[in-house]
């Protein structure tokens, strides 16, 4: 049996009382589309960022990669989370500059610092973020001013930026939110093809059907834990009604 591309073992995170996660455990293998679903405040956020590296665990492991990331030092955690890839709902871009630039900001993981500063006065790489936003409908946008670009554009920009990084594991927090339905489906389809080339994606998402269409694995979680664990095939809308009737009664 190959190695998970990660494990969490019984994993919770406090946030002062507050228990946002509680004795999770899962395992993901390389290759799989895992969707994570719940209702708001149900611990999707916070169980990306720590399979990230963003946050650490209360309690418990998470191992990405084979590697146990509480027990790493510094240069071994940044070695593993260049095969991170983050896709965020809040986009993470830098406004005043160039999509070019955001887009390239995939490199800096393997770009030296004389590259990379360097890059932002001559642009490396063009025809790599040239062809990373052309997949994602923007290679007129590649000298655009970021912030001069819609919600939506935006949020594909984000892709784009980790198309370049090429990594092995993408996290991907509600990566739909600023898009209309039918670039919705686009951006799913664009996740999905990346899975079918050996890459393996968790993503956290508020449209039930989305997840159902596009990844082969849902878990749903609900305050902080996990509620149901199995294939999108076998989720019934009994489960998931039950899933957010919980949370209002509670």
């Amino acid at each position: 049996m190959s190695i998970p591309m990660l494990e969490l073992k019984q994993v919770s995170r406090q946030f002062g009382p507050l228990l946002a996660l509680n004795q999770i455990s899962l395992r993901v293998q390389p290759g799989e589309r895992v969707a994570l679903v719940g209702p708001s405040g149900a611990g999707k956020t916070t169980l990306l960022s720590l399979i990230g590296g963003a946050l650490r665990p209360s309690s418990g492991e998470v191992w990405v990669l084979g590697e146990n990331l509480s027990r790493l030092n510094a240069r071994r955690q940044r070695r593993v989370q260049r095969q991170i890839g983050m896709v965020y709902q809040q986009h993470h871009l830098i406004g005043n500059l160039a999509a070019i630039h955001n887009v390239n900001a995939g490199h800096l993981g393997r770009w030296p610092l004389w590259k990379a500063v360097g890059s932002l006065v001559w642009p490396q790489e063009v025809e790599t973020a040239r062809q990373a936003l052309a997949q994602v409908g923007l290679a007129e946008k590649l000298y655009a001013r970021t912030e001069r670009l819609s919600g939506g554009q935006q949020q594909r920009l984000a892709l784009a930026r980790v198309l370049v990084q090429n990594p092995a594991l993408i996290l991907a927090d509600e990566p739909v939110a600023s898009v209309d339905p039918a670039r919705s489906h686009n951006l799913m389809q664009h996740l999905q093809r990346l899975t079918q080339q050996g890459k393996t994606l968790i993503v956290s998402l508020h449209d039930v059907d989305l997840a159902l269409r596009y990844c082969d694995r849902v878990v749903g979680l609900r305050q902080g834990e996990i509620y149901f664990d199995q294939p999108s095939t076998e989720v019934s809308p009994g489960q998931l009604a039950t899933l957010y009737a919980l949370d209002r009664a509670a």
